[in-house]
């Protein structure tokens, strides 16, 4: 099977219609030919199982009846030889029966690790496409909960739960084709308590469902938690949190206890009523053909072959609480798997795909987001080509939806955004991201070294073009002096680097696309002041060769940008050059000024300052 997701049009509204179950196997049609091999497996395995049973009873008629028994009449006249001959028939038999199951068992097992294989890269490869808007409203925790445990739960009923299904059914109709020929009366009456086993298997299946969707809701909420608290630790230390956490943790652990038990009460309840079903069953089989044995009207093998097919067809009855438990938790993965592949994607229906120069202009853009008054209004805004910008201003002023807006990470509302005359969606996203890097506040680097994630955007770059990135990011003097210089492990998270360090590889990374178009998101928020000057001389060398947009609230960072734009409330407020806007009344300059320590730090928050300036 080829590693790679398989090729699924998710915005086909058929293929993704239906119940959980004939989804799933329209996700994986191109498995059918194994599906249709490992079920075919399973029913030769049973039919192997249930053929002990019979020769039991042959060889029982056989001892009784001598030279008169069934097998007499196939041509074997000889009791001794007729043993022999059950003998034979029964070592191929367990032969067959061990053959076809090592075979199910290899079938199902390896279907069930590529379909959870497959599921895992398509939800994640999905994921990928998803609008930013979607993990504004989701936890990653759940997210990885549901492309690892509930895959797993799913997993799980391929790799023993279809098998059982199948052979159970498989039994009912071979048992119940050989208890007719044999006795059609007691075939009637041991059949009775298989509707009481279906009713009582859909009624739990029924109760079940809305539990296990809780239990796997509860899974994806501890997950949340658990990823949460893992990567804030440090905060929690240092806030001396460990047991306010380890609480809520709890807490958030004993929702997902009590909702297991829940879904376990009524688990637990099918096996007794379904053992009561198969007892009566059972008895009638047991009593009516001994009485008819013992009226001369039935064969003592024949009753025999009767007794043992009915422990063969009732029993393993009982395991159907175990699959169907099996099963709902599968189903409830499934409908949690499927809810993330049904989120529609960000579509690409751009064909401009040119060469960017790198001009922006916004016309009465806006945008507002549904769980928060936030976002930008009226915006008109216009970038030349090769300017720098910086865009200022309190948090929550709407600085960083704008420059998502004007990366296409976000559609405005209203409005239009073009670059280069044509409208962003117009453009290709591959165009867009090819001539756009970006380098936000909380850089995201990976496990490998620092070559590696330098070279992320172009992972074929030489190590001479990753180097000369480096150096245009004022990075190599610290790289070079590293144990093993660029090829240095940085640990996960690069952990093992400082912050202004993350910094400056997260900036070399996005120089080695040399690309149009370079946002700076908060880059230099959290950096000490070598950091920052690094920064700003890396910027310095860019002038003129590329558009910079930069977000700040360090106003040092910005003093040199062709264009300085003030936001505040979602709306552009000031524009100028840092020149112009200290000689304005206005929040820059009040910021300026107690940044630079030439007036007194009175207010207390940003936000204050800029009622301050507006008034």
């Amino acid at each position: 099977m080829a590693d790679r997701p398989p090729r699924i049009h998710l915005d086909n509204a058929d293929l993704t219609r239906g119940h959980p179950l004939v989804v799933l196997f329209r996700l994986i049609r191109d498995e059918r030919r194994r599906v249709v091999m490992a079920t075919a497996s399973s029913i030769i395995n049973k039919i192997f199982d249930v053929m002990p049973e019979i020769l039991i009873g042959i060889a029982l008629d056989v001892v009784v009846r001598g030279e008169a028994s069934f097998v007499a009449q196939l041509g074997l006249s000889d009791p001794t030889d007729q043993l022999i001959a059950l003998g034979i028939a029964t070592f191929l038999i367990w032969f067959g029966e061990s053959l076809f199951e090592y075979i199910y068992q290899v079938l199902w097992r390896g279907l069930a690790q590529d379909v959870q294989h497959r599921l895992r890269i398509l939800c994640y490869n999905h994921a990928q496409y998803l609008p930013t808007r979607f993990f504004e409203e989701q936890r990653s925790g759940n997210l990885v909960t549901i492309l690892n445990d509930d895959i797993n739960q799913l997993e799980r009923f391929l790799d023993g739960g279809a098998n059982t299904l199948i052979q159970t059914f498989a039994a009912v109709i071979l048992v119940g084709t050989v208890f007719f020929i044999v006795s059609p009366l007691i075939a009637v009456v041991a059949f009775l308590p298989v509707p009481a086993i279906i009713f009582g298997a859909f009624w739990f299946q029924k109760r079940a469902q809305t539990r296990y969707d809780t239990v796997r809701a509860r899974a994806g909420q501890l997950g949340a938690k658990l990823t949460t608290n893992l990567q804030g630790l440090a905060t929690i230390r240092a806030f001396g949190a460990e047991e306010r956490e380890t609480e809520a943790l709890s807490q958030e652990s004993v929702g997902y206890l009590t909702a297991n038990r829940a879904a376990i009460r009524i688990s637990s309840a099918f096996i007794p009523i379904i053992r009561m079903a198969i007892l009566s069953g059972f008895l009638a089989t047991f009593l009516i053909g001994g009485w008819m044995t013992l009226n001369g009207t039935m064969e003592v093998g024949a009753y025999g072959l009767l007794v043992f097919l009915t422990q063969r067809l009732l029993w393993p009855m009982t395991g159907l609480a175990e699959v169907i438990d099996l099963y709902e938790r599968a189903m409830a993965s499934t409908r949690r798997i499927l809810s993330l592949l049904n989120e529609p994607i960000a579509k690409d229906e751009g064909t401009h795909d040119v060469a960017v120069d790198g001009r922006f202009a916004l016309k009465n853009v806006a945008f507002r987001y549904e769980t928060s008054n936030g976002g930008v209004n009226g915006i008109d805004l216009d970038i030349p080509a090769g300017h720098t910008v910086a865009l200022v201003g309190p948090t929550g002023g709407g600085k960083s939806t704008l420059i998502k807006l004007i990366g296409r990470f976000l559609d405005p509302q209203s409005g239009s955004i073009a670059l280069d005359d044509v409208t962003l969606d117009r453009w290709t996203i591959k165009a867009l991201r090819r001539s756009m890097a970006w380098v936000p506040q909380e850089v995201t680097l990976f496990a490998g070294s620092v070559a590696d994630n330098i070279a992320y955007g172009r992972p074929d770059a030489s190590r001479d073009e990753v180097i000369a990135a480096a150096r245009l990011a004022e990075a190599d003097s610290f790289i070079s002096a590293l144990p093993d210089g660029y090829d240095t492990s940085i640990g996960e998270y690069g952990q093992k680097l400082s912050g202004g360090q993350r910094q400056r590889i997260a900036l070399a990374r996005a120089l080695l696309l040399d690309p149009r178009i370079l946002i700076l998101d908060e880059a230099t928020s959290a950096v000490d002041n070598e950091t920052e000057a690094a920064i700003q001389r890396s910027l310095a060398k860019m002038r003129g060769q590329r558009t910079v947009i930069l977000v700040a609230h360090r106003l040092s960072t910005v003093v040199h940008a062709d264009t300085i734009h003030v936001m505040e409330q979602g709306r552009l407020t000031q524009s100028g050059t840092h020149a112009e806007l200290i000689r304005q009344p206005g929040l820059y300059r009040t910021l300026w000024s107690i940044q630079t320590g030439e007036a007194p730090r009175e207010s207390a928050t940003v936000e204050d300052i800029s009622k301050a300036a507006r008034s």
